[in-house]
């Protein structure tokens, strides 16, 4: 038997040599020929490929024979190289040495070691020698440390299994010295471990291969691999002794595999100068690990075939392709079509521009051929997870959602994903270790609510959820379950928590928000209402569930326990359908295997952080079978599909810094320290992929890239590999074409370029989307002024009475009485929840606190206790911080109920007013009237706002018993210090039912279209006017933002005048006679 080495330029004609060769069966008709393959989308491609070359009917057409398409891939193994290796070796039900399984007698090992002398360094990293929460934090790296030395072993064992023979032996192997603790570690392992170790295993298989076949088929292929470990070859060449061995190896270039076919041995990486030989520059900087593995194949193999390739197009990829085979830059004659658009570079404002451009790009190529299908296109992205999201967003939604993006009637298959983001039910189990390791704040809390399997346990709707946010925003809940919970953070009080939260709500079903009603430390939340009972229910059952499950998660205790108490917490929280019942079986078998590779170590002590490595890494993403090459437009990360030819292959997000990955070396990796030939390097392996893929595209390379800060603008330099391939493409014809291979997208989809033929691509408009192209049309037209928000007036409503109520609620801001009485919802700023406990509260905030203080005095309460019933509403800083600014509101609020006690003396009653306005009546209560005084006092400073509020209850008592002298003292904080302003309202100088029938005229007017009222500049307009001043310089400054908002920026005003609308449109639309309408009444009565 021998050893057969077949190289093609692409994947394809190594398909079909490889079909040539299983037509000619094997000996024993039962048995299965083995293919191994490097991975799952290979394996899905080949087996379609093969299909049509196996089996095929026959036949005949006038004495001839003939072959059919009917074919089918059958009696074929497909393997990955572990998977054989495993058969080879006789692991495979069970590898004690797999990183999975090493990390359990590891951690053993580290544990038993850390006072011996040699461990030192480890202990120390360990926190063995530290004590209290510096320990505790240590501690929790041990499975993350012994997972990632497992997987070092497995590394030298794989690639230099001489370091652990001369480890064995008693030899440090070379190693430097602050590593010299990892041969006692190794041999402290193998004394735990009742298996040969992994070198010894190899040499007495590689002498089993050579003595005798093994029960593997005697003809085995190994399809599509670009780089092999050492250890692998030789199993490989032993192999081939007693087995036909068939390495189909995917190699762009004949010239170079014979210019370098002298060069054999694995050397220091550092002495390698096989790149002298290279003529092209990208298989010179992409294409060494193509390199070292031939320098590690066997010497004398007994067939090296060359499987010819196909004539390449006459295209810019097509040259740059043929380039690479002939391993030389040949641009002489060559002079590249305008409309070549084989190989194309986008570069975009960040990754969700990538997607808005990808989508036009596909629909442009598939517009173009009509032959085009989306199976003949790839894409390919190094950072799946971060795409995932915009990919489902950008394509696929065209049976649920009309009129969108064409691009939407693409049907996409997502592959390599996460097992947290296939799988709710893990979701669930990822996000519930992360709430335990931290404080547990109210937006984790409530997005874990979110989740779908715990909204089916709980029965939480979206408007429940809406409900719940505004619950814990307005209880004040930051962070932490309760007092307990938060004291290893050294905060020791309840305010904020989970349970003051939930307190209360809960004790808002029973009672109103009343100050003095406090039960200890709750304060009822007055916003639940009765409809909302069983839901305030749900949320504390929730919520206890949570901080029950949360407990179980803590502590120190075996792996089983913990992956017990995640499957029962789960069961507490989430439900699945009977439709979704796979999640359950696959988390209870995703957790039955981490036990499996425990065995017998499965009770080993380990800590949160070491069970959230544990399974961050199990559920890492992972290709399927069922992903690739289903009809659909496949989208996967660069390795399952690396080779595989498809008409288009599109590369995304290959930004500076992502791409190629940031290879950070390992500090304990003795193999990087002085790397040798063959040995991995995942920046040289994601070079390598961009050589494959620009190999596997047939007719055209797509690449997107963030070329500018979508923030910012800034431009960001393409990934260096990308970089050097626009320099290759400028050498590969007679004339630069980087400029014309790259387009620089516009900042958004709208932008007029995107829909000029010619701006971004030859002779055609770039986008396919009919709203891109309205948006762009309406951007680019005639600029008109922006029509009022309203032609005119609407129509006047039939005449009925009038709430004395809504008539002082309408002039509290006429524009947006007018908007409320459309029922015209307003974009008002939405507010979120708080994760962090407030150390310090702003103007607002502090005015909010305040004016609650200030009622409550006025009910009676006394200063400290109104002060005591803020500290419960958890609305203050903590602690000292929180008592010295409630003490500092408390004294304002109290000198504003003092001075209003003054005025309070008699007894408060309330007035019925039943006013007859000429054919309408307004009617109302007035309360509270203290004798025949109306005393409002406000925590503001007093401005013109605060006493119209009291000059319109005033109006209405003098027109309902003209014969009372009826007063209104307003009182509120003086514009400067501390002491209380007052201002008092007396008789009108008009007859009050005149004045109360023209406010009724406006507020009638109002209601039909916005009066230019903004309550302080229309306020300052009419002070001006009353005391002979500059009326638009005085209202000016109040309407007009300069270093503080104006009212100008309030939305009501901006969305009824105009964004930034100067002074003038008020004063064209009626200010002046309206604010002398409105104010100068009232001014006149405070004069007197």
């Amino acid at each position: 038997m021998a050893f057969h080495i077949h190289r093609a330029e692409r994947t394809d004609l190594l398909a079909d040599g490889l079909g040539a060769l299983l037509a000619d069966p094997l000996p024993d008709p039962f048995a299965e020929e083995v293919v191994i393959v490097p991975a799952k989308g290979i394996e899905r491609w080949l087996s379609q490929r093969l299909s049509h070359i196996l089996g095929r009917g026959t036949g005949q057409d006038g004495g001839q024979i003939v072959g059919s398409a009917d074919g089918v891939c059958a009696g074929i193994s497909f393997r990955n190289p572990r998977s054989l290796i495993a058969e080879i070796t006789g692991t495979t039900d069970d590898d004690p040495w797999h990183p999975d399984a090493l990390v359990w007698p590891l951690l053993e090992v580290i544990d038993a070691s850390c006072d011996d002398t040699w461990c030192k360094p480890l202990a120390t990293h360990l926190g063995h020698f530290e004590a209290g929460e510096e320990r505790e934090l240590r501690m929790g790296r041990r499975y993350a440390v012994a997972r990632r030395l497992a997987g070092l072993f497995a590394s030298y064992a794989r690639q230099r299994p001489q370091l652990l023979i001369d480890w064995e032996s008693g030899s440090t192997g070379g190693v430097t010295a602050d590593l010299e603790w990892q041969p006692h570690l190794w041999r402290a392992v193998l004394a735990r471990v009742d298996a040969d170790p992994p070198h010894i295993r190899h040499a007495k298989t590689l002498a089993t291969l050579h003595e005798s076949p093994t029960e593997l088929p005697e003809r085995l292929s190994l399809f599509g691999h670009t780089r092999l470990p050492s250890t692998e070859i030789d199993l490989l060449e032993a192999l081939s002794t007693h087995h036909d061995l068939h390495l189909w190896l995917p190699h762009p270039s004949d010239y170079l595999w014979r210019s370098l076919a002298d060069v054999h041995g694995q050397i220091p990486r550092r002495s390698d100068t096989s790149h002298r030989e290279v003529g092209h520059p990208l298989l010179a900087t992409l294409g060494r690990d193509l390199r070292e593995l031939q320098r590690g194949l066997p010497t004398e193999p007994q067939t090296d075939d060359y499987l010819g390739g196909r004539d390449r197009p006459d295209t810019l990829l097509g040259w740059l392709q043929s380039d690479i085979t002939a391993n030389a830059v040949r641009r002489d004659g060559r002079t590249p079509r305008p409309d070549d658009r084989s190989v194309q570079v986008h570069s975009c404002h960040g990754p969700a521009r990538q997607i808005d451009v990808l989508r036009e790009v596909l629909l442009g190529l598939l517009a173009d051929d009509d032959t085009l299908e989306p199976r003949d296109i790839l894409v390919m992205c190094p950072d799946i997870e971060t795409y995932a999201p915009l990919i489902v967003a950008g394509f696929g939604l065209g049976d649920m959602i009309k009129g969108v993006h064409p691009a939407h009637k693409l049907r996409v298959r997502l592959a390599d994903r996460s097992l947290v983001q296939t799988n709710p039910l893990l979701g669930v189990a990822s996000q519930l270790l992360a709430l335990a390791s931290g404080r547990v704040t109210s937006s984790e809390v409530l997005n874990l609510a979110q989740a779908a399997p715990v909204r089916a346990r709980f029965g939480f709707t979206d408007d429940n959820l809406e409900d719940i946010t505004r619950w814990v925003r307005q209880a004040n809940i930051r962070w932490g379950f309760d007092r307990d919970h938060r004291k290893p953070y050294g905060v020791d009080f309840i305010q904020n928590t989970w349970e003051f939260g939930i307190d209360r709500i809960l004790a808002g079903v029973a009672m109103s928000d009343d100050s003095r009603a406090w039960i200890d430390t709750t304060l009822p939340l007055d916003d639940v209402s009765s409809n909302r009972v069983e839901l305030a229910g749900q949320l504390a059952e929730y919520v206890a569930r949570l901080k029950d499950v949360v407990d179980d998660l803590t502590g120190a205790k075996p792996l089983c326990q913990w992956l017990s108490a995640l499957e029962k917490g789960i069961d507490l929280l989430a439900r699945v359908d009977d439709d979704d019942a796979w999640q359950t079986s696959q988390l209870q078998r995703e957790f039955g295997d981490v036990l499996t590779h425990a065995g017998p170590r499965a009770d080993t002590t380990m800590r949160l952080p070491d069970i959230r490595a544990l399974l961050d890494r199990h559920l890492a993403g992972r290709p399927t079978r069922a992903n690739f090459r289903t009809g659909t437009l496949t989208v996967c990360t660069m390795v399952p599909m690396r080779s595989v030819p498809h008409r288009v292959v599109c590369l995304v997000g290959l930004d500076d810094g992502v791409f190629p990955r940031l290879g950070i070396v390992d500090g304990d990796d003795a193999l990087a320290r002085d790397p040798m030939t063959g040995e991995r390097d995942i920046r040289s392996e994601d070079r390598q992929l961009l050589l494959d893929a620009i190999s596997a595209a047939t007719e055209k390379l797509v690449i997107t890239y963030t070329g500018a800060n979508e923030y910012s603008g800034q431009e960001r330099p393409p990934a260096v590999p990308l970089a050097e391939l626009l320099d290759t493409l400028d050498l590969t014809t007679e004339q630069k074409v980087r400029d014309a291979v790259v387009v620089k997208h516009p900042l958004q989809p709208f932008d007029t370029r995107n829909v000029i033929p010619g701006e971004l691509i030859p002779d055609e408009p770039f986008t396919f989307d009919n709203t891109v192209l309205n948006a762009a049309k309406a951007r680019s037209g005639d600029r008109a002024e922006k029509p009022p928000f309203i032609s005119g007036p609407l129509p006047a409503p039939p005449p009925e009475d009038v709430v004395l109520a809504d008539l002082a609620a309408f002039f509290r801001d006429p524009v947006k009485g007018f908007y409320r009485a459309l029922d015209y919802t307003l974009p008002w700023e939405v507010d979120g929840v708080e994760d962090a406990m407030p150390v310090d509260i702003n103007a607002l905030e502090e005015w909010t606190v305040g004016d609650r203080m200030l009622d409550d005095m006025l009910h009676d309460m006394q200063p400290d206790e109104a002060r005591q019933a803020e500290w419960r509403r958890g609305t203050l800083p903590p602690g000292q911080l929180g008592w010295r600014k409630a003490t500092e509101i408390r004294d304002q609020a109290t000198l504003l109920a003092e001075t209003a006690r003054g005025y309070r003396s008699a007894t408060a009653d309330a007035v019925d007013v039943d006013i007859d306005l000429g054919g309408r009546r307004l009617t109302g209560t007035v309360s509270p009237v203290f004798g025949e005084r109306l005393v409002a006092v406000t925590n503001s400073k007093l401005d013109g706002r605060h006493l119209l509020q009291s000059w319109i209850p005033l109006l209405a008592l003098h027109a309902h018993e003209p014969s009372r002298d009826w007063a209104a003292v307003c009182i509120g904080r003086a514009k400067r210090g501390t002491t209380p302003r007052q201002e008092m309202l007396r008789r009108p100088a008009e007859p009050a039912r005149d004045l109360l029938a023209d406010l009724v005229a406006m507020y009638d007017a109002g209601r039909r279209a916005p009066l230019p009222l903004p309550a302080k500049t229309s306020y300052a307009w009419a002070e001006a006017v009353h005391t002979h001043g500059d009326p638009q310089r005085v209202a000016g400054y109040r309407w007009k933002t300069d270093r503080y908002p104006g009212e100008d920026a309030e939305p009501a005003h901006v969305r009824t005048w105009g964004e930034g609308a100067w002074l003038r449109v008020l004063i064209d639309a009626g200010l002046d006679e309206y604010a002398c309408r409105l104010w100068l009444p009232m001014l006149r009565a405070m004069d007197s």
